[in-house]
């Protein structure tokens, strides 16, 4: 047995691998039961959507082994090329796309919709590894940090103009990657705290959040010693927050659409429209909870099967798990991706090679906000923004995108005793 055959026999990761499948079969169980067609039982009647997801998810699987039969340097010295190809399919969607659902996402080829916005996560992933693993690179250094700001951002404005919130927002999740590489944590204690003064600023008054803002800055430099440089950072802090509480609701007015200002509206609790732009999530609540604790049992569901819950096999799948299979189920479910998760950061940090370590915090950012934002949906916690589950929900193009942005990490992690760049 020659060193090739070896290295994809033994190192691997057989583990991560079984997790995939494993998310896979239970999506497409229960993919069956959300729209299943008495006239159709069988789960692979490929008239049916759990037929072709079968199909998909076969398609997958020999994706998955091409890839691992690929030399590892393939995607270090394609990059470029790969992110290039999906910035073009991007800009050719926004003249040839299809609309479904207000999104012009979707590029029809014959009776398949191809979703370029998926593939973008991929090979961004890729190219800002790339980057960030060449020599002289620091992410602290103003240069660095605004060519791979770049690198996240040019595909974010192309989906936005689909306009596709809930793709774009998940590039947002690639700071995680920067955070990795030395962005200073104060970064992410901005963000924190400019989505907390955004709410603020929805649900209070102008002028409460303000007088807020100065009597925290004033109990500062009256507990801490007043230095010069204390004084002018506490007050210029301040007046950058004041300002930009100033602008959330122009910007929440006039650049959000009204069933995106709705979604929101409705999670804040300033409206309650259970028939309208709530009804989808109010359903979803409703389906998970009957389930209780062991469920009602495989293609028992009601909520489900009677279609009371709107896009129940793609976007809130997870209501599917939850009414059938209970709190047991969807507990089990959220711990294959916890374990999933923690597995990918493991496989990371074990790395030689720079290349194949930013690229597996790029794979573990992106699966980690999809799983987060899709059950916090579905639970209510998060306003609908329309991204799929991992694996379960339906889709070939989801299903694709995410194999290959899990199986290169698998094949980088199989070479990883050979790599050194």
């Amino acid at each position: 047995m020659n060193n090739q055959q070896r290295g994809f026999f033994f190192n691997v990761d057989w583990l991560t691998v079984f997790l995939y499948l494993v998310l896979c079969t239970i999506g497409w169980f229960n993919i069956h039961a959300a729209v299943f067609d008495p006239e159709h039982p069988s789960i692979i009647d490929l008239s049916t959507n759990y037929g072709k997801q079968f199909i998909f998810i076969m398609s997958a699987v020999v994706l998955g082994i091409v890839i691992l039969l690929l030399d590892s340097r393939f995607f270090s010295a394609t990059a470029p090329l790969f992110y290039t190809i999906t910035v073009i399919l991007l800009m050719i969607v926004l003249v040839v796309g299809r609309n479904v659902g207000g999104n012009q996402a979707w590029i029809p080829i014959g009776s398949f919709r191809l979703q370029p916005s998926e593939f973008a996560k991929f090979s961004t992933c890729l190219l800002l590894a790339r980057y960030l693993s060449g020599t002289n690179i620091r992410i602290t250094e103003l240069k660095s940090f605004g060519v791979a700001a770049a690198i996240i951002g040019f595909p974010m404005l192309l989906i936005m103009l689909q306009p596709d919130a809930g793709s774009t927002l998940v590039f947002c999740s690639l700071v995680f990657v920067l955070y990795r590489e030395g962005l200073s944590p104060w970064f992410l204690i901005a963000a924190g705290l400019a989505i907390i003064l955004g709410i603020c600023s929805l649900l209070l008054n102008l002028w409460y959040v303000a007088g807020a803002l100065v009597a925290i800055t004033v109990a500062i430099l009256a507990v801490m010693r007043r230095t010069p440089k204390l004084i002018i950072t506490a007050i210029t802090v301040m007046a950058l927050c004041i300002g930009y509480i100033v602008t959330v609701k122009p910007i929440y007015f006039n650049v959000l659409k009204p069933h995106q200002r709705a979604r929101i509206d409705e999670l804040l609790g300033i409206t309650s429209d259970l028939r309208g732009i709530g009804y989808n999530v109010n359903q979803s609540k409703i389906a998970i909870g009957s389930g209780q604790l062991w469920g009602k049992g495989y293609l028992q569901g009601t909520q489900t099967k009677y279609s009371f819950v709107p896009a129940q096999s793609t976007d809130f799948i997870f209501c599917t798990i939850g009414e059938e299979w209970g709190f047991v189920g969807t507990s089990v479910v959220i711990c294959l991706y916890l374990f999933l998760l923690l597995r990918i950061i493991y496989m990371a940090e074990r790395q030689r090679a720079p290349f194949a370590r930013v690229y597996g915090y790029g794979v573990a950012s992106v699966i980690f906000f999809h799983v987060f934002i899709n059950i916090s949906m579905a639970i209510g916690f998060m306003p609908v923004i329309g991204i799929p589950l991992p694996f379960i929900s339906y889709g070939g193009s989801s299903l694709w995108s995410f194999t290959v942005l899990l199986f290169v990490l698998i094949k980088l992690d199989s070479n990883r005793l050979g790599a050194l760049i």
